[in-house]
């Protein structure tokens, strides 16, 4: 056990270029996994945690990256994730198995609108966190901005265990508040931490935000608030002890901050990771016990229990599967079988490797709190695999539903082999690709999170499969839903002779407001058995189906509530496909006459540019639909902050480059589904029928 409270399972999350890759890239330097460190858009090869081509070419992080590094005395499984949205489901499951995170944010840009989304999933899987405040050398650093965002904007109770010295081109370190210490970093590269008296310009500063920590912290301390109220010192381990129990319990986020790419600020972050984000022991992990009809069992970080561990992640590579494995509890060893709760099959493991980037070191065995990799071990991302005696799953990944989609046809005859083959792979490695052929053209269309997220898969598939193919315009991936409330009363019935088919629901279709949890729901209000508890589920099964191709454009549905208020059934004649059958149909007669429309996906659009450009930003984006929702001065420069179709959002960059001289950047991601004005939802409905008009490709 004293092991296993020396492991830290940390993720590096935050906004685009807010410094995640060149922060891991000093964390592994100073922890000694690697003896020289490599910059993100260097030309001496790319960042370590950056290891593919495609990466280091683009100065961009695309696929998340796992190593371990050891820090005086403790072993940190370290994460890199990405920064851009369209490649947020490596975030998803990356802190869906990590005890801890940090969360980078710019000194200048403060939360952004990635940053929203980081945050949001960090709260998803109660995953404790320490701010890190990166770029303190960059002129308009405003650390304080940076607090006040969090608090406003993230809702986060943050409490700054760290003082900057100067900001900008005079950043010269920081000072330790738990310690009353001016920290700098001198060397070379930084590697030198010398503490010392603070001087006298800071003092004044140090002492009061030192108070403001304390106030903070007493709050979940009744020792150190009645230490304050007698005017009594208080010892550095309560304070520490204090910070490290409210950051896991999620009460606080500690804050600190540095310049990485300065090599300033770093090796305390290490310290503080160790000293206040949890160990497996101390975060609480359940399971579901199918044994026991799904009762949630609490998991012990005992490597003598039985095996449960999960597959977050899988890479299909020439040799095989590489299968990303969390263990939670138990022991996982080299040759030992193990169960898919998933598939209910038990599979051997012949190789375990511990991940460096896209190196490897082969292990005999991992325990509880252990991030690894099973080679050869036929599963899928999401599943669980258990030892002898438990029957477990853990709790699975949140996916998000693509917001566009693309056509793509292969150059020749060869070019179809190796293109189904790539396609294979990635919707195999990535949940949130999918891939569709059209009822109507034949073609092959493919779906994903944005255009950077398909235009990066396309370029593999050229690279890696050596498929040449040749791609369509963009498509938004519309919604269709009902506007009003509408009844049905339909009735399924196929008699002829012999056993026959025969099945009647009566109910409502009630449309979801659009802020609802949920875009579909179910309510049984069947009373006196007028139809069989058995046929229930299948009633369900036959909504959803329905859903899945809304009559108005062969778009999803969503946005439904159906209420099953009534019924009949056949005691020879009635079976489960009859009444699936019968909810089918019904849906679809009752949603004809809901009054539906088209829903298109509406982008949260992020836009940094100088001052002087602002005017002709804000006019561009009002051409597009767009609909500004605030503009932030941020010294020179301006934030815009705007909702905006997703169909008027095409081709952006170059757009924002053009209109700024260069100097202009964009981030957006997926707000909301808003409903589409009629004239164009029309023109869109002709688009549709004119294509269902065209004969079917041979």
């Amino acid at each position: 056990m004293e092991k296993i409270s020396r492991i830290r399972n940390i993720g590096i999350s935050a906004h685009i270029d807010s410094g995640k890759t060149t922060l891991s890239e000093r964390i592994l330097y100073y922890a000694g996994r690697i003896h020289r460190m490599q910059e993100v858009h260097g030309g001496d090869g790319g960042a370590t945690m950056d290891y593919m081509d495609l990466e280091r070419e683009r100065g961009i992080t695309i696929t998340s990256a796992a190593t371990q590094v050891n820090w005086k005395g403790s072993s940190i499984n370290l994460i890199d994730t990405p920064g851009h949205v369209d490649f947020t489901v490596e975030v998803e499951r990356s802190l869906r198995v990590l005890d801890g995170a940090v969360m980078v944010l710019c000194s200048v840009g403060g939360v952004q609108s990635q940053s929203i989304t980081v945050d949001r999933q960090m709260k998803r899987y109660r995953v404790p966190r320490i701010a890190f405040i990166n770029k303190m050398d960059r002129v308009g650093a405003d650390p304080e901005l940076v607090r006040r965002d969090m608090r406003q904007k993230l809702g986060l109770n943050v409490v700054p265990i760290q003082l900057n010295m100067g900001a900008g081109e005079s950043f010269t370190g920081v000072i330790d508040l738990i310690t009353m210490e001016a920290v700098t970093f001198e060397g070379d590269s930084g590697q030198t931490v010398v503490r010392r008296a603070i001087p006298a310009e800071h003092k004044d500063a140090a002492h009061k935000t030192r108070g403001e920590m304390l106030d903070a912290l007493c709050m979940f301390n009744d020792e150190m608030m009645q230490r304050l109220l007698e005017d009594r010192p208080v010892e550095q381990d309560m304070i520490r002890q204090t910070i490290r129990e409210a950051t896991i319990n999620r009460d606080i986020v500690p804050v600190m901050m540095g310049a990485a790419f300065r090599n300033k600020g770093v090796q305390p972050l290490l310290d503080a990771v160790f000293d206040f984000l949890p160990s497996p022991l101390d975060r609480a992990s359940f399971a579901l016990d199918h044994d026991n009809a799904g009762t949630e069992v609490p998991l012990a970080a005992d490597p003598d229990a039985p095996l449960v561990g999960m597959v977050f992640k899988i890479a299909d590579e020439s040799f095989g599967q590489l299968s990303y494995v969390r263990v939670y509890q138990g022991t996982i060893e080299k040759g030992g079988q193990y169960r898919n709760a998933r598939t209910n099959r038990r599979q051997r493991v012949g190789r375990i490797v511990r991940m460096h980037a896209n190196d490897r070191e082969d292990i005999s065995k991992a325990g509880p709190g252990d991030i690894i990799a099973l080679l050869g071990v036929d599963c899928a991302g999401g599943d669980t695999l258990c030892g002898d005696d438990v029957n477990y799953s853990l709790e699975s990944i949140f996916i998000a539903d693509p917001v566009i989609s693309l056509s793509i046809t292969p150059a020749g005859s060869a070019d179809q082999d190796r293109m189904a083959k790539a396609l294979s792979r990635f919707m195999k490695e990535d949940p949130t690709f999918r891939v569709t052929t059209d009822a109507e053209t034949g073609q092959t269309v493919i779906a994903g999170m944005g255009e950077l997220h398909l235009d990066v898969y396309i370029e593999r598939m050229r690279r890696e499969f050596k498929a040449q193919v040749t791609v369509g315009v963009p498509n938004v991936s519309y919604r269709e839903a009902p506007t009003v409330e509408t009844e049905f009363n339909y009735r399924h019935k196929k008699q002829t002779g012999g056993s026959g088919q025969y099945a009647h629901v009566i109910g409502r279709l009630i449309p979801l407001s659009q802020d609802a949890q949920f875009t579909y729901e179910f309510e049984d209000n069947i009373t006196s058995g007028r139809i069989p508890g058995e046929y229930i589920p299948a009633v369900n099964k036959g909504f959803q189906a329905a859903m899945k191709k809304g009559p108005l454009a062969g778009y999803e549905v969503v946005g439904c509530k159906m209420c099953l208020d009534d019924g009949s059934f056949h005691s020879v004649d009635s079976s489960e496909m009859a009444f699936r059958i019968a909810a089918k149909d019904a849906f679809l007669e009752a949603f004809q006459r809901s009054r539906p429309c088209l829903l298109e996906p509406i982008m949260l659009v992020e836009v940094e540019v100088p001052g002087e450009f602002q005017g002709a930003v804000v006019g561009d984006l009002n051409s597009r639909r767009g609909m500004v929702l605030g503009v932030e001065a941020r010294g020179m420069h301006a934030v815009i902050r705007a909702e905006v179709p997703l169909a008027n959002m095409f081709g952006y960059a170059t757009v924002v480059r053009g209109l700024t001289r260069g100097m202009g950047t964009f981030s957006m991601e997926m707000a909301r589904y808003g409903r589409l004005p009629e004239k164009l939802a029309e023109e869109i409905l002709c688009r549709r029928r004119q294509n269902n008009r065209q004969p079917l490709r041979k």
